[in-house]
């Protein structure tokens, strides 16, 4: 690994960078922070698909993007005299000094459940009126439902056993098919979205990441659709001219090298 000297030569070289393409690069110089924005969400989420797959070669890369963005964000700010770079790592580092009492002073705590608990306290010491305050209004609802859930069991606002979670998926489920039946359209939707919510608590207590456990089975479904596609095309056929029963055989084969 690379000694901290060499981490800091590194990091003086990208903003050295940063510096000459802002001045020289068309593409560049017409960048603003709302241009960024998207582009900033794409590598995001690049990275969250490196992470899935547990390519440790692609989440260097994907690092790297992400931390070209923020010092672009910090270039493009200095340049409106309203932050730099040191600026922002002077934040962090406060607010991270601010948020470890326990590491840099005296509060003492037992296990991570009273360091979440602690470190919700100490947002509210920072201004936020709600402990909910802290989750991004644009975040996608399945990891939005989460985070929600999260702080409000740091608050204490939760249930003690899974079972009780689990009895009120089933009770929500109940709710959603009297609903179907019913016909009711409007109030089917606010059903189902309470049994999604439901789930996404359960999967906190089952200690499963609701939106990586989805994204997996995307990909299992992908890859088996794949498989009967590809067995179309072996056997000279669209996959339009199969039958379900048919392509049915094939998902069955598909599971075999995708589990």
């Amino acid at each position: 690994m690379n000694s901290r000297e060499q981490q800091l030569k590194a990091f003086n070289k990208l903003l050295d960078i940063m510096d000459e393409i802002r001045e020289k690069c068309p593409w560049d110089q017409k960048q603003t922070i709302q241009s960024l924005r998207h582009l900033t969400i794409e590598e995001t989420y690049e990275l969250g698909d490196a992470i899935l797959d547990n390519d440790l070669s692609e989440i260097k890369k994907e690092l790297g993007d992400l931390l070209l963005h923020i010092v672009f964000y910090a270039k493009i700010a200095s340049e409106k005299n309203a932050f730099d770079i040191a600026d922002v790592l002077d934040n962090i580092n406060e607010k991270l000094v601010f948020r470890h009492p326990h590491v840099f002073g005296d509060f003492s705590v037992n296990n991570v459940e009273d360091v979440e608990k602690n470190w919700e306290k100490l947002k509210l010491k920072e201004g936020k009126n709600s402990v909910l305050e802290g989750v991004p209004k644009s975040l996608p609802a399945m990891i939005k439902a989460s985070r929600i859930q999260d702080k409000a069991s740091y608050a204490g606002f939760d249930w003690e056993e899974p079972n009780q979670v689990f009895d009120k998926v089933k009770e929500e489920l109940i709710e959603l098919s009297i609903e179907i039946e019913k016909g009711n359209t409007k109030n089917t939707e606010s059903e189902f979205g309470d049994v999604l919510f439901s789930l996404i608590n359960y999967a906190r207590f089952i200690n499963v990441d609701p939106e990586s456990a989805l994204e997996k089975t995307n990909k299992k479904f992908i890859q088996r659709f794949k498989f009967i596609e590809e067995a179309a095309k072996k056997e000279g056929r669209q996959l339009t001219d199969m039958t379900l029963a048919e392509m049915d055989i094939h998902w069955e084969k598909s599971k075999t090298f995708f589990k």
